[in-house]
């Protein structure tokens, strides 16, 4: 469903005014906060692009569309969103806390990857929520890879993680993603968990990504709870899961600021061809309009 609000609806009607004049900046501002930019980001876009029309001395508000863009575009693309699966097999563990949609998005990345025409192998190393296994399975098979489950309800989710890896080796499949815990009794047992589980895929090969899954909804929120993880497991990369791409599209350059982590992949809706990867151009063509 689209969003009742959108970032390019409201800067729609802005730009189509005759002139910029002292009201383009206030609800341009306004704008960009509702767009869950955050005060700082905001701030900062509104001076930097005063300053630009006053330097050009324009007063055309097509030049500040096209300079919004431009700046918001230079400031995406300071981080690299490329994707280092190079390789065989390329490990990615994926990590991030219960409810931001963690295992469609692993489904989903398959898919995206067989769409490549990668092999693609899933540990379900999320041994504690016996649902999450079952539910991991569906959402494998419907992106196209081979699931590796625990052989036994809360078997170590090491070992989980150690058995994907080496079939993956002994098979010949070129990319094994592991899921894994989102949630335990206490946070550093959690972390002690994820570095368990990266010390034994170490001991077999390289890890190539650490994804992050953050729910774009959430906002600000779930990059606080997402803290631990980016503090202690090693993260490489972000995924933003449920981004309509508009009426919350600015946490997208807030978060990758606040992290100084690139956004590699982005879920823009519920069906599993709709994880794509991260493309500055193209989010803020999007996003503006």
């Amino acid at each position: 469903m689209a969003p009742s609000w959108s970032l390019s609806g409201a800067l729609k009607g802005m730009f189509s005014r005759a002139t910029i004049d002292e009201s383009t900046w206030e609800d341009l501002e306004d704008a960009l906060l509702a767009a869950d930019f955050g005060p700082d980001i905001a701030d900062a876009v509104v001076e930097e692009l005063r300053a630009n029309v006053a330097k050009y001395r324009t007063t055309d508000p097509a030049d500040l569309k096209r300079m919004l863009r431009e700046s918001l575009e230079e400031r995406l693309a300071k981080l690299d969103p490329t994707l280092r699966l190079t390789a065989r097999p390329a490990v990615v563990l994926v990590v991030g806390v219960n409810g931001v949609g963690k295992t469609t998005t692993i489904g989903k990345f398959a898919r995206f990857l067989v769409g490549y025409g990668r092999s693609v192998v899933v540990g379900a190393a999320d041994t504690f929520r016996a649902a999450a296994v079952e539910q991991l399975a569906t959402w494998a098979e419907r992106g196209g890879a081979e699931i590796v489950r625990p052989q036994q309800q809360g078997q170590d989710p090491a070992s989980v993680a150690f058995q994907t890896v080496e079939r993956a080796q002994r098979e010949g499949i070129d990319i094994a993603i592991i899921d894994t815990a989102g949630r335990l009794q206490t946070k550093s047992g959690l972390m002690d968990e994820l570095s368990k589980i990266r010390r034994v895929i170490e001991k077999q090969t390289e890890i190539a990504e650490v994804l992050l899954v953050l729910d774009a909804t959430t906002g600000q929120n779930g990059l606080a709870q997402a803290e631990a993880f980016i503090e202690h497991a090693g993260v490489t990369g972000l995924v933003l899961t449920k981004l309509d791409g508009s009426a919350k599209g600015g946490f997208v350059l807030a978060v990758q600021e606040k992290t100084g982590i690139p956004i590699k992949l982005v879920g823009q809706g519920e069906g599993i061809g709709d994880l794509t990867g991260f493309t500055p151009h193209v989010f803020v063509q999007g996003l503006v309009g």
